[in-house]
């Protein structure tokens, strides 16, 4: 929970290029953080975590099973004020990074503070192992101290993992290696594809520009697009496969250790979800392929005069979509309008967020691609990276990263351990300040082929979310289950994405064998394994949601407010228990897919 576990990033549905107007764009101000990397302030809180958690070791190690409910509960606030210090250093140097990761410097102070976090974290990792060494009986008894009991989720959050622990020095060693393990891989690949020049006929652009251009109206620059990408992912082809095959068996030698049952265990552990609940949603969804994506991708097909459809014509804008250029504040004038619209008070939220320098958008070179929201710690305030270029997707995207925002800023009273949300439910605001936005927007068109446009860009952003994801997460699910055997070819793994790609796509597609490798430029495979289905989650679990504030519940905007500030102390049942709704009920899933499909009805019968 020190230098990555708030970060939270998304694949920027990237839909145009250059900027509305010439137009400046927001930058960051990250001195709220610190004043600089070699700043007195953050050298002191480097020298204060070392100091603090010396204390913390001489004091805890060895003595938490015979100490009383009340010391245990000082303990972790302590542990907290340690994890908060190394937090705010960590986001620091990920956003410093994230700004430009070209930048020798940037990548140098990146990597001394992973160095230094993982250091100095190395002695708290008894803690949690102590605690989980607590039998439940015993624990219950010190739980029935007040003190101790309002950490309660903070300890049902690692007792999850109590089955799959290994011994203190297993752990340690694990802990510290992954500094020249897998950090060190994630580095490599993120600098390889900041690095990457994409050749688009007679031009060399960043990788993001060209996928950008797969959007764009003109068949022809899509297609070049999509070629070059091909060439520049299958230039680079050995180095990818070399790092997701090293990753791949480095989960799996420590999932054996651990005696995890399935590749995706761990991932559900820490997202506090059953493995039935994810096979339920991804059951649902697979089943639901041909109700969805593939009567979709047919209309769109027919809309467009193909045939059939390439794989650069996946994003393609429908032939009456001109998808006029929104300038900056046209956009934050929509959002927040849909914001306060369903809630004064988080419109006033979403006011700071775009007055104050806490949204970097602008496009430059070297610049993390994507979108994120990083909640940094509750004592300062989130910060949100996008890449605007001013299209409709763009606002969207705006809409659903504030909507991180506004999470993470109402679950920050939670304080530093107990406010960051599992990622089945971390997409929860942000997806249903998208459907916000979407609605507002889709009252005002004012004709027929203005709502058709408006509705099949819904659609698709919806079958991105939903079986996009779900694709990945069974393509993930194959490496990773092949990988336990041998080392995998790039023939081998461009193989597993293209028959996942085409089972969730359907038959009114063909792929060029370029296609085979456009696994590379996801980022979750490598940094976050079996992180996808958390966006299908989130929008099936929107989309019932919004389907009961749409049917006029009671209450709906002050207990969707209560949910948003439980941050990680409720689990998803307790969470859902006051809208009526359960995940772990199969018909639950069918609600957030009927929305999907009674869209794409409309859509047929338009």
């Amino acid at each position: 929970m020190f230098l990555s576990d708030h970060f939270i990033h998304h694949t920027q549905n990237q839909t145009g290029s250059g900027t509305p107007n010439g137009e400046e764009l927001p930058a960051w101000d990250l001195s709220d953080l610190y004043p600089s990397p070699d700043s007195p302030e953050l050298k002191n809180d480097l020298e204060k975590a070392r100091e603090k958690v010396e204390t913390f070791a001489a004091n805890w190690q060895g003595n938490l099973a015979d100490a009383s409910g009340q010391e245990i509960a000082l303990a972790i606030e302590l542990y907290q004020e340690i994890s908060e210090i190394l937090g705010r250093i960590g986001s620091y140097a990920q956003l410093i990074f994230a700004t430009d990761s070209t930048d020798a410097k940037n990548a140098q102070f990146y990597q001394y503070i992973n160095e230094q976090i993982t250091n100095i974290s190395t002695k708290t990792l008894f803690f949690t192992l102590e605690l989980n060494r607590i039998s439940e009986d015993a624990l219950n008894n010190k739980l029935s101290n007040e003190a101790l009991l309002s950490w309660k989720p903070f300890l049902d959050t690692i007792r999850v993992f109590r089955p799959y622990q290994l011994s203190d020095e297993i752990e340690k060693v694990l802990h510290e290696k992954s500094v020249t393990g897998r950090a060190a891989w994630n580095r490599l690949y993120d600098e390889t594809l900041a690095a990457m020049q994409v050749s688009v006929q007679d031009e060399k652009v960043s990788l993001g520009e060209a996928l950008n251009k797969l959007s764009s109206g003109d068949r022809q620059v899509r297609e070049h697009a999509a070629k070059g990408l091909g060439e520049s992912f299958n230039s680079n082809l050995r180095l990818f496969s070399l790092i997701t095959n090293t990753l791949a068996k480095d989960k799996h030698i420590t999932d054996e250790w651990r005696k995890f049952p399935r590749v995706d265990s761990e991932r559900n552990c820490d997202n506090m979800i059953e493995d039935e609940v994810v096979d339920a949603l991804v059951n649902a969804v697979t089943q639901d392929y041909q109700r969805l994506s593939h009567r979709y991708f047919t209309l769109k097909a027919k809309w467009l005069g193909l045939d059939k459809l390439q794989h650069w014509d996946r994003n393609a804008p429908l032939p009456d979509d001109n998808d006029q250029l929104i300038p900056w504040e046209q956009a934050k004038e929509i959002v927040h309008t849909a914001y306060n619209d369903f809630n004064p008070e988080m419109g006033g939220m979403i006011k700071e967020f775009l007055e104050k320098p806490w949204i970097d958008a602008t496009l430059r070179p070297g610049k993390s691609s994507g979108a994120f929201a990083h909640p940094t710690v509750p004592q300062v305030h989130p910060y949100i990276l996008l890449n605007y270029h001013g299209r409709n997707r763009d606002v969207m995207t705006l809409a659903h990263e504030l909507g991180h925002g506004i999470h993470q800023l109402l679950a920050a009273k939670q304080g530093y351990i107990q406010s960051n949300t599992p990622l089945t439910l971390a997409e929860t605001a942000s997806v249903f300040g998208e459907m916000l936005t979407f609605q507002s927007l889709l009252q005002n068109q004012k004709t027929p082929e203005q709502r058709r446009i408006m509705l099949s860009r819904k659609v698709e952003d919806m079958l991105n979310t939903v079986v996009r994801q779900i694709a990945f997460y069974q393509f993930e699910r194959k490496v990773h289950e092949a990988r336990q055997t041998n080392e995998l070819l790039p023939e081998q793994i461009g193989q597993f994405w293209m028959e996942t790609q085409q089972a969730s796509l359907g038959p009114a597609f063909e792929f060029t064998p370029e296609y085979a490798s456009y696994w590379t430029y996801i980022p979750h495979f490598i940094h976050s394994p079996f992180y996808v289905y958390a966006y299908a989650f989130g929008d099936c679990l929107v989309n019932a949601l919004y389907k009961v504030y749409q049917d006029g519940h009671d209450n709906f905007q002050e207990k969707y407010m209560e949910m948003l500030q439980a941050g990680g102390t409720k689990k998803h049942k307790e969470l859902l228990a006051p809208f009526g709704l359960d995940a772990s009920d199969p018909a639950f899933w069918r609600k957030g897919l009927d929305v999907i499909s009674q869209f794409i009805d409309e859509l047929e019968q338009a």
